[in-house]
């Protein structure tokens, strides 16, 4: 993305013109002549002149309109991290654009330069499974366009972001596991890239460690399209039943990988719990009628989304450039149900 590929000095300059006079021109101004309004609209259009949604937004005062990218709206998760936006923003006065990646680092780049060249007031962005690359948002942000994270942040942004403690939360959730008598647990994870996979697969494998067991790589498998693509879930599961020792209890680090994984398991005849324990991050709201009731580690989705909100709205109301900034991180739930629990 280029947002800056040409401006109205360039312009100016390119046809030897004043920069007011270039600008008036690209408004239809009565001020200037049907001749040179034709000369810059017919440059401005073959060099693809897009004008400056952040500096419009400042000259104009507040869009009252915000931006929202996340990965799918069908998911449970970001279902309710939207209702927390939506629960500030509107009783704010601002409107939401939301828009959807479904986990493809190109289409979070167009989707982040439609919502730009909306005039939007400010970005909440949950990064796409592939995004490795933050050049876009690191322009934005350096522009002055307030950005905040959540879920799935970046380190190399300075700014305010939300998050879970995914550690404690994998951790808690293995060692239920470990507890319940379950001695070769799987993760089917996200890719490493993302910020959640790091701190998940850390505290499965903190939580192994501390139960004094060894720990076997071959049980960790990572789903490059953060559960999108259910053919790669399914690949992970046949992989893992068709081990010598194949594990008897599996986590999962996300709710697409959650879910897509017991419904995979009913579909191959696997008894759950019985034959093997499925545990997993997910905010399903059909975890307790599901069969078996599963069991699973919840995020204060809601909240995520509020605290965002509030946080991305100081960042618009300031009147000084604002320095410092926060990383808060929500505690997680866990609901053991009968999809881990020994009969």
């Amino acid at each position: 993305m280029n947002l800056d590929a040409i401006t109205i000095r360039d312009i100016a300059r390119e046809l030897k013109l004043s920069v007011s006079t270039v600008s008036k021109a690209l408004r239809d101004s009565y001020e200037i002549s049907e001749k040179t309004k034709k000369l810059v609209s017919a440059y401005a259009e073959e060099h693809n002149y897009r004008p400056n949604p952040i500096a419009q937004s400042l000259k104009k005062g507040h869009s009252k309109s915000i931006g929202i990218v996340v990965s799918s709206i069908d998911n449970q998760f970001y279902s309710q991290v939207i209702n927390g936006i939506e629960s500030v923003a509107y009783e704010e006065g601002y409107n939401i654009f939301i828009t959807q990646t479904h986990e493809l680092f190109d289409l979070e780049l167009k989707n982040v330069n439609h919502l730009t060249h909306r005039s939007i007031d400010g970005l909440l962005i949950s990064l796409s499974a592939e995004t490795r690359d933050v050049e876009h948002l690191k322009s934005l942000h350096k522009k002055g366009l307030p950005i905040v994270f959540f879920d799935r942040v970046s380190d190399e942004i300075n700014t305010h972001k939300v998050t879970v403690d995914n550690y404690k939360g994998a951790y808690e959730a293995t060692m239920h596991l470990l507890q319940a008598g379950y001695q070769r647990i799987a993760h089917i994870t996200s890719p490493a890239q993302l910020s959640i996979t790091g701190g998940r697969l850390n505290g499965y494998k903190q939580a192994i460690t501390d139960y004094g067991l060894p720990l076997n790589e071959s049980y960790i498998h990572y789903c490059m399209h953060g559960g999108k693509d259910f053919p790669e879930i399914e690949q992970a599961v046949d992989a893992l039943l068709a081990m010598e020792q194949r594990p008897d209890a599996i986590f999962t680090a996300s709710d697409r990988i959650t879910t897509s994984v017991l419904s995979l398991l009913h579909k191959k005849n696997i008894a759950i719990p019985q034959q093997v324990a499925l545990l997993g991050f997910t905010n399903t709201l059909l975890g307790e009628v599901l069969n078996p009731s599963l069991s699973c580690v919840v995020q204060p989705a809601f909240e995520i989304g509020k605290q965002a909100m509030e946080l991305l709205i100081s960042l618009i109301k300031s009147k000084y450039p604002v320095t410092q900034f926060e990383t808060r991180v929500l505690p997680t739930s866990l609901f053991e149900r009968n999809s881990s629990r020994r009969n």
